[in-house]
């Protein structure tokens, strides 16, 4: 999966649980693992649970209702919720000594992956519901209470999205002024290291007056900036009605064309992108659109054509290059952002030396890295010649040393510019606000410099690890 994942577990919170309770009193805790799309997840779970009568709750021991909503990109993924799932264990016999009921889920695509596995090996799980059918919750819930653990991990054959009630405005404007959007999930690629077609299903597009409708309804309640979100984004091809009656169907750039029409809806941006996917329409829409960001996640996984050939990407390292210098010619002021795996089956040091010229020729902003780690039922598991894990450990600090001085040489490049910046949040410091450059990099300002949601503009004046700082222009 090449959306980029987040390190931290707590992500989302969302919304409760038992029948002992009234449902004004009912509250859940979700635990987020892993990628954007389970962020907006656990959100859009939380919209479902509302209608039930739960509100969220940061403290998962006042929580009527556990969910855990895993991501299966990581290593021991299974293990870890496994894990987490063991303390939960003990929280819900102390409720239960206590006379209070304490309802507890495994949701997304580990909840896929294992199915019934999950209640056999935790006996104090209630539901196992997948990435497809969370819509289903309020019923799933209902079940229940009746006394049946539920497994529901089948992919639903009705539309999810059409089936979610949409979040009330004041919960909107409480999760501030970006948002997520889902266009687009599953995967048709099949890339041997992968198990999202297996977790997620086969490509799926939103059409686009859905689309629409939710990004219209974010930016009434004060959003400024929303990421488009897909498995394959670039892979959107979403229908449309015409005033004739007749559909037709659009691709990403022209949906990008179409959002950039929304009234109060300032900056788009979309991830995470397949290089065989990016078209023309989707390059023009970098270069004729202020709103899109110069920001762009393209994945290459490898610089060697024999790896990228083993992990079935379809695309060579020169088909890559090609696509970047169309991608800069349209918008030369364009940040890359990449994912790598290090030590795939087969992978030799001439293999990984490819990789570490690609990486020089492209020189990304920033680039996310990790160690091959074999996915029980992908054919990667299945191949021979896998790389020692001391190999792979020094073939990854080889190419982070490399991509961190690349994103530290271009937060430097900045310094003594003027951006726009949008104001997303208070800062960690007394006195500071946060905002967002165009290239994703957090920005550090006065909290006097603007209001949230404003977007200003600030002179760079020194960089940080991660961030920039800055100050009025």
């Amino acid at each position: 999966m090449d959306l980029n994942t987040i390190e931290s577990d707590d992500i989302g919170t969302a919304a409760g649980q038992p029948a002992v309770l009234s449902p004004a009193a009912k509250k859940v805790f979700i635990k987020t693992y892993g990628c954007q799309m389970n962020v907006y997840d656990s959100q859009r779970m939380t919209d479902a649970l509302a209608a039930d009568g739960y509100a969220a709750t940061d403290a998962i021991g006042e929580a009527d209702l556990v969910l855990l909503n895993t991501c299966h990109i990581r290593e021991k993924a299974a293990e870890k919720v496994y894990s987490e799932l063991g303390r939960i264990r003990d929280m819900k016999a102390e409720r239960a000594l206590a006379g209070r009921e304490m309802l507890v889920g495994v949701a997304g695509c580990v909840a896929q992956a294992e199915g019934a596995e999950i209640i056999r090996r935790s006996p104090a799980v209630d539901l196992v519901i997948g990435p497809q059918t969370y819509h289903r919750l309020p019923d799933v819930l209902a079940r229940v209470r009746g006394g049946e653990k539920i497994v529901e991990t089948d992919y639903a054959i009705e539309d999810k999205f059409e089936h979610l009630p949409q979040p009330k405005r004041a919960e909107v404007i409480k999760r501030g002024v970006t948002a997520f959007l889902t266009v687009q999930e599953g995967c048709d690629k099949f890339c041997t290291f992968c198990v999202v077609p297996y977790t997620r299903g086969s490509e799926v597009s939103r059409p686009v007056a859905q689309i629409v409708a939710e990004a219209e309804r974010l930016a009434e309640a004060g959003v400024r900036e929303v990421t488009l979100l897909g498995q394959n984004v670039n892979a959107w091809h979403g229908r449309s009605e015409t005033k004739g009656g007749r559909t037709e169907e659009w691709g990403l750039g022209r949906l990008l064309f179409r959002l950039a029409e929304i009234p109060g809806l300032a900056r788009l941006r979309y991830t995470t992108s397949h290089p065989r996917d990016m078209d023309d329409e989707l390059i023009a829409a970098h270069r004729d659109l202020p709103a899109l960001m110069p920001y762009l996640h393209l994945p290459v996984q490898s610089g060697s054509d024999r790896i990228l050939k083993a992990m079935n990407r379809r695309h060579t390292a020169k088909d890559y290059l090609a696509l970047l210098d169309r991608i800069r010619t349209a918008r030369p002021d364009i940040a890359l952002s990449g994912d790598f795996i290090v030590g795939f089956p087969g992978e030799t040091e001439a293999d990984f030396e490819a990789t570490m010229d690609l990486v020089r020729q492209v020189n990304y902003a920033s680039a996310f890295s990790f160690k091959y780690s074999p996915r029980p039922g992908t054919p990667g598991a299945e191949m021979p010649d896998h790389v020692p894990e001391t190999v792979k450990d020094g073939r990854l600090q080889r190419l982070q040393a490399l991509l961190v001085k690349q994103q530290q040489d271009f937060g430097l490049s900045l310094v003594g510019s003027t951006i726009d910046t949008l104001i997303e949040k208070p800062g960690r410091q007394a006195g500071q606000k946060v905002g967002r450059s165009p290239w994703l990099q957090p920005v550090i300002v006065d909290e006097k410099a603007g209001e949230i949601g404003d977007i200003i503009q600030v002179r760079i004046t020194k960089t940080g690890y991660n961030s920039l700082f800055a100050e009025l222009a």
